[in-house]
């Protein structure tokens, strides 16, 4: 097996806009999806939300603001899973609810060292 790491992707302002009643339902959809990769064996760790502030550092010690919060999709997240291929790791990402807010799922295989 090889190992994926999922990126999600997402309009914050669409996601920013939901009822405290749309976001107990959304996390619990995520919840439901992330454990239904679990109850495949092929969760390798569920990952974590991320802030959407940051510090970018370049080389010669120049640090920016970041993450580029002019771009309208932000990364808002990840989790690591496995599968057999690149196919199989994006079978596994159907179903994400970052979809339901327009969102997207990168999706890459990490070479390990």
């Amino acid at each position: 097996m090889k190992d994926f790491l999922f990126v999600y992707r997402a309009d914050r302002s669409v996601i920013a806009q939901r009822s405290p009643e749309e976001v107990q339902i959304n996390t619990q959809k995520w919840m439901d999806w992330i454990g239904s990769i679990a109850a495949q064996n092929k969760l390798v760790d569920a990952g974590n939300r991320l802030y959407p502030t940051g510090k970018v550092s370049r080389g010669n010690q120049v640090v920016t603001d970041g993450p580029f919060t002019e771009l309208k999709e932000t990364l808002g997240g990840y989790s690591l899973i496995k599968a057999d291929s690149l196919d199989e790791a994006v079978a596994l990402s159907q179903g994400c609810p970052i979809y339901e807010a327009g969102g997207s799922v990168e999706i890459r295989e990490i070479h390990a060292m």
